[in-house]
């Protein structure tokens, strides 16, 4: 009902409008005149606004196909490509480094000596620089001499030869203090003179020091320190000198004979060869 009468209403308004606009039209075509048009707009304006004009507008949702699509993102590749190689069955693997040999491995001899700047000398002191060196006159149990020295002194060759045998880990266990294992770090040389040379207690064996591998008189075979039992004493090197047998024959290498009067004599740039025959003596 309320409809009905609104557009009733509108109705009613038309038509008075028209008419009106029509009087209007009469009226200035015989006087020319516009007098009677603000009155006719102003009965216009003033008609009741019609309620359904503020009902609320629909909300309309644009379909999907017109929104805009997401922005691609492209992965960030690594342009590096990181290079496994693997070693083929049938190739022969690297050597182990002589920094981890173990007593019991060999490595190939260099195609050359070793050989420092010593000139025609032919034997010289184990521990370079001499001066920062002590030891005493004898060796408990049996014969050899107790070096002593700051850590990282050098060993060096007494004499040319070909190292015999180096232990570059160290495997004495205080628990087990087996005598075989007390010098832990260790180098065996023979010398061309037919006597082997023995250093340990050593904190690392040179580079390229291995079983097989030549020296020359002076050559670097590895540096003093603290290790298998010598853990709990000063840095030193224990000396020893005896004749060749096994390399593995701890026994006789670690000193058959008293190193002192050679040390001497080598400190002094006297060129005395070791006499193997003179035992029983450097033990206290």
């Amino acid at each position: 009902m309320k409809r009905v009468w609104l557009w009733g209403l509108i109705v009613v308004g038309l038509g008075i409008g028209l008419g009106a606009l029509a009087y209007a039209f009469s009226q200035r075509r015989a006087s020319d005149t516009p007098t009677s048009v603000p009155t006719l707009v102003s009965a216009v304006v003033a008609l009741p606004t019609p309620s359904i004009v503020s009902l609320p507008l629909p909300i309309v949702i644009a379909p999907s196909a017109t929104r805009p699509s997401p922005p691609s993102i492209t992965p960030i590749r690594a342009t590096a490509t990181p290079v496994i190689t693997a070693v083929p069955a049938s190739a022969t693997p690297p050597a182990p480094p002589t920094a981890h040999v173990l007593p019991t491995e060999v490595i190939a001899p260099a195609t050359s000596a070793i050989a420092p700047p010593y000139g025609a000398a032919t034997y010289v002191f184990p521990l370079q620089p001499a001066n920062v060196v002590s030891y005493g006159a004898c060796h408990h149990d049996y014969p050899a001499s107790d070096m002593f020295a700051p850590i990282g002194t050098r060993f060096v060759a007494p004499t040319a030869g070909v190292v015999e045998y180096i232990s570059a880990v160290d495997p004495w266990d205080s628990a087990v203090d087996d005598p075989a294992t007390r010098g832990g770090l260790a180098v065996t040389l023979v010398g061309d003179d037919g006597v082997r040379y023995y250093g340990s207690h050593l904190s690392a064996v040179e580079a390229g020091i291995g079983p097989g591998v030549r020296v020359e008189v002076g050559a670097t075979l590895g540096w003093t320190g603290k290790s298998g039992n010598a853990r709990t004493t000063p840095p030193h090197l224990h000396f020893g000198i005896s004749h060749p047998t096994d390399a593995n024959d701890w026994r006789t290498r670690r000193g058959e004979i008293n190193p002192v009067p050679y040390l001497a004599d080598w400190l002094n740039d006297i060129n005395t060869t070791p006499d193997l025959t003179i035992t029983g003596a450097g033990a206290c």
